[in-house]
């Protein structure tokens, strides 16, 4: 039976993930500290790996019992602390020196900031498909699991996730732990993967490469309603067994496998 082998939560948006062995659930079926903080420029946009390339030069770690968030440019030696609440100010001002323009950073600890905000549920990928992933270019299982920023790695073969979703009316239940969730669609790529996680130097033919790849492996049970395109992998879900709480093991079930 497939199991979690791996939680990630986001504690800002666009920057390093933080592994846990266990998360809770919040009401609104996002994982407590995930995306709970964003970065916004003065038009109210994202600053993200989207918009924003400078952003995978930047490293974070997250001290969720403090609340700390210490910060640095790639490359670099000294780190900065801060409390994103209490120090809001010193924040965004080393924000705005870092990127050049000014930069809001907000809070939400209900439903976070997701990309997608009709299936705002972990995102989730198996081990087998990052390692698949991986071998189409020369990096390894970490790196495409940095590039791709899965919340849930299940311990399951390549593309096992496929079986999550079905048509664009309907969803796949399935449980982590006894929670039940939804699996709502293949998660649409951006630019980001495309990108070194470290420097944010773009990967040659990444898109082009991928694409191929995918078209040419994807299981033929799967719903191809939802490929106008092939720049897509991991699967978005929706939480309806929400709250609750997942643990690193805990079993990964669906009568859809």
């Amino acid at each position: 039976m497939p199991t979690l082998s791996r939680i990630q939560v986001y504690p800002v948006k666009s920057l390093d993930p933080l592994a846990v062995e266990s998360a809770r659930l919040t009401e609104a079926g996002a994982l407590a500290l995930d995306r709970r903080y964003a970065m916004f420029d003065e038009d109210g946009v994202y600053v993200n790996g989207k918009n924003e390339a400078r952003v995978h030069r930047l490293r974070s770690a997250f001290d969720p019992e403090a609340n700390a968030l210490s910060l640095r440019e790639h490359g670099t030696d000294g780190w900065r602390t801060f409390d994103p609440d209490a120090d809001r100010g010193a924040l965004e001002d080393w924000l705005a020196d870092f990127f050049g323009y000014p930069v809001a950073v907000r809070r939400d600890d209900e439903q976070g900031y997701p990309d997608d905000t009709a299936a705002g549920g972990p995102t989730l990928v198996s081990t087998g498909t990052l390692a698949a992933v991986a071998s189409w270019f020369d990096f390894d299982a970490a790196e495409a699991r940095r590039r791709f920023r899965p919340n849930l790695v299940v311990d399951a073969p390549a593309f096992w996730e496929d079986r999550l979703y079905a048509d664009r009316d309907s969803t796949v239940e399935f449980t982590v732990g006894g929670v039940e969730f939804a699996g709502v669609n293949p998660c649409q790529r951006c630019v980001v993967p495309s990108r070194d996680p470290e420097t944010g130097a773009e990967t040659e033919g990444f898109q082009r490469r991928f694409v191929e790849r995918r078209e040419a492996t994807l299981p033929e049970w799967v719903d191809r309603d939802w490929y106008d395109h092939f720049f897509r992998v991991m699967v978005n879900t929706r939480v309806p067994g929400a709250p609750g709480t997942l643990a690193v093991g805990d079993s990964v079930e669906t009568d859809a496998v």
